[in-house]
């Protein structure tokens, strides 16, 4: 049975949606999944949850993601190294590698060859955070490189860095999503002509979300990839609980009823924009 902590909202939309969640940027080895972790993944496919792509932050994280894919079949893994990584103390890109990120990304590289690892990620830019300008832009710019070397898509993480995060897949023009999208409806419009997905999760539920709404309004579905970023950013009416794939029901409701569409149409094309993103 699902734990008393996947029923803390109410249940979701009703529209018939077996097997037709995909999400598409997961962290389950959040400390926050430590109490109960297998089950809240072995709940999943009840949950309508056909998919699920675990996204790492390091070499630690990497190799858990690809743990649970081979635990999960419904599971695949990204690997990389989060911008994040290089200032966390207990990131193995500071206990392990001793910051040099190099070294890092060379011993995941060979992780790519296992045929869950589906993707290059979770990388980017992070300018809230105190992270070294110059490190993170080289990170992710390496990131890029392999990305395009291995023929793998991109996760992307933009927060509050968007001019060099679109300049820079601009210039290196990879396949890829970028995640928990906060840019305009303009800029959404130009990284999708660019080939580039638009990553939407619960955020664009909450109140004041109004750029987010703008994207929604200017995207057409075959744009967009749903996700959590789980166990963060649980969408309305679940906020501020600890968020799961299957909750990706109410965000695809709210996108959905705002597009005019039914929610099983979204979900179904979320889920085929992400099998063919990820070459499943």
């Amino acid at each position: 049975m699902p734990s008393s902590r996947m029923m803390c909202c109410p249940a979701a939309p009703s529209t018939e949606m077996s097997g037709l969640i995909f999400d598409s940027h997961a962290h389950y080895q959040s400390g926050q999944f430590d109490p109960d972790r297998a089950g809240v993944l072995a709940s999943l496919p009840g949950a309508g949850v056909a998919g699920v792509v675990e996204c790492a932050t390091d070499h630690a994280t990497s190799q858990g993601a690809l743990a649970l894919a081979d635990q999960y079949e419904f599971v695949w893994a990204a690997l990389g190294v989060h911008p994040e990584s290089l200032i966390q103390e207990n990131a193995s890109t500071r206990t392990r590698f001793g910051g040099d990120w190099a070294a890092e990304l060379a011993a995941i590289r060979p992780l790519y060859e296992h045929p869950k690892a589906v993707a290059v990620g979770e990388a980017g830019l992070d300018y809230h955070w105190p992270v070294p300008k110059d490190a993170q832009l080289a990170l992710f710019e390496a990131q890029l490189k392999t990305a395009l070397e291995l023929e793998k898509p991109i996760i992307v993480h933009d927060r509050e860095a968007h001019a060099d995060t679109y300049a820079l897949l601009k210039k290196y023009r990879p396949k890829g999503v970028v995640h928990c999208f906060s840019g305009s409806a303009e800029d959404a419009l130009a990284l999708a002509r660019q080939g580039l997905f638009i990553g939407l999760g619960g955020a664009v539920t909450f109140p004041g979300a109004k750029r987010a709404l703008k994207v929604i309004d200017a995207l057409p579905p075959e744009c967009l990839l749903l996700e959590t970023d789980c166990p963060y950013m649980a969408p309305v009416p679940c906020r501020g609980r600890r968020c799961h794939s299957g909750m990706i029901a109410h965000t695809a409701a709210f996108i959905a009823a705002r597009k005019g569409i039914s929610e099983q149409t979204l979900l179904e094309t979320a889920a085929q924009n992400a099998r063919r993103l990820f070459g499943l």
